[in-house]
């Protein structure tokens, strides 16, 4: 009688652990500490623009200045008003003591001169807006205005990023929680540099993503590397494992 094979079902394939399932590495983006847009508040024709786009600046310095002749006009203007208003109103004072004019007309007069104050405030107000101040240290990112330009309220100028301290944002697995908490350590290998950096925890999201499981991490690399700029990104990877 033939002996018939028997078929023998191949050994399963090993399953990898909840261990090796997770995740090693992510992405991440280096992204300035501080960073906004500096809009126009007035209308007005733009004069100059300093710096250039990649140059740096000071706290406080004039990055642009608009053309507002007629603004000041209207400042020396309401000056003057709250000068002749002041005069008028030394004057009514003195008369009202020799009851030469009656109380009525002293406070009439006194209203104008608080008037004419205040219309000065906001003709001041409206002056100081003629030049555009930098809120921070830091570079000209992107320049939108060119000289001799007319802009309109609202519209914007410059933007403008702190980068003394480049911080480096991405989205974590929570399974990476046990680590990250307590300004836990990680690794980015930049993809622009080809070096790796060692960065730690500054400051994680409010809550986890449970769509997900993963939650936003924000890490301060250590020191501040030259060869670093905003925008540049890379891999991400636990310091310790």
């Amino acid at each position: 009688t033939a002996t018939q094979a028997t078929a023998q079902t191949p050994p399963a394939a090993p399953q990898p652990s909840a261990a090796m399932m997770e995740t090693r590495e992510v992405r991440g983006q280096l992204s300035p500490r501080r960073y906004t847009t500096l809009a126009a508040e007035i209308p007005a024709k733009v004069l100059t623009v300093q710096p250039q786009e990649g140059g740096a600046f000071k706290a406080g310095q004039t990055l642009v200045t608009f053309d507002c002749a007629m603004q000041q006009n209207q400042f020396d203007k309401a000056k003057a008003t709250v000068m002749a208003t002041g005069i008028t109103l030394e004057a009514n004072q003195e008369m009202i003591k020799h009851a030469a004019i009656g109380k009525v007309e002293l406070q009439v007069s006194e209203a104008e001169a608080l008037k004419a104050q205040a219309e000065a405030k906001a003709a001041e107000t409206v002056v100081s807006k003629c030049k555009v101040t930098a809120p921070f240290n830091g570079r000209l990112a992107e320049q939108k205005v060119r000289e001799e330009q007319f802009v309109q309220t609202g519209q914007a100028l410059l933007d403008v990023i702190d980068d003394s301290a480049l911080e480096l944002e991405f989205i974590a697995p929570s399974s990476w929680l046990g680590q990250l908490r307590g300004k836990g350590a990680v690794r980015v290998r930049v993809d622009e540099t080809g070096k790796t950096y060692n960065a730690r925890v500054a400051r994680l999201g409010a809550r986890v993503d449970p769509v997900s499981q993963s939650i936003k991490v924000v890490a301060v690399i250590d020191g501040r590397p030259a060869e670093l700029m905003a925008g540049m990104s890379g891999r991400i990877s636990l310091a310790n494992p």
